[in-house]
């Protein structure tokens, strides 16, 4: 397809939760899962549970999907942190815009499931512009959430997005 990887994630570490961006197009599922496959990374992601249903569930299922009840109080925080610390390795992809469509800041769950966890947050990307997906830096989250989110996006800035006027970094 012409795509390029550029970044892994080091070999010490075992568990992360791993963010996306941008994320403005179905596209970006099938690119990032090829890019995490091509770098040898195993890795689970979030999905809304509206579509597990049929073959599609069976099929993100085996794609390593987490159905994720949305709208409600439903615990994902400690859930995905349970799974965590249950697991002796484990990388879960989160894209914290939480949608394709564009918004004005990101969510927090990201980062509150590393905090509780205690696992590094791996920056992956997609950047169309020049046809390169991969992982970036890794963060220890520190526990102030404004000056680490400023580091994350830092580094999305000049990624370009499959629809560019979706992409917004938290207002930056």
């Amino acid at each position: 397809m012409g795509w390029n990887t550029d970044g892994r994630v080091p070999a010490g570490i075992k568990k992360a939760v791993i963010i996306s961006a941008p994320h403005t197009s179905s596209w970006d599922f099938v690119v990032g899962w090829m890019t995490f496959h091509v770098a040898d990374v195993n890795i689970r992601f979030l999905i809304k549970a509206e579509v597990f249903s049929g073959p599609l569930g069976w099929l993100l299922r085996k794609l390593g999907g987490i159905p994720v009840s949305r709208g409600k109080k439903n615990n994902m925080v400690d859930q995905v942190s349970e799974l965590f610390r249950t697991s002796e390795s484990l990388y879960v992809v989160i894209t914290p815009e939480g949608t394709r469509k564009k918004v004005t800041q990101w969510k927090k769950g990201f980062y509150m499931i590393a905090m509780e966890a205690g696992v590094p947050i791996a920056c992956s990307f997609i950047d169309y512009g020049n046809k390169t997906g991969g992982i970036g830096p890794i963060i220890m989250p520190s526990g102030d959430f404004e000056k680490d989110l400023a580091i994350i996006q830092d580094f999305y800035r000049g990624k370009k997005a499959k629809h560019p006027e979706r992409f917004n970094l938290s207002g930056l």
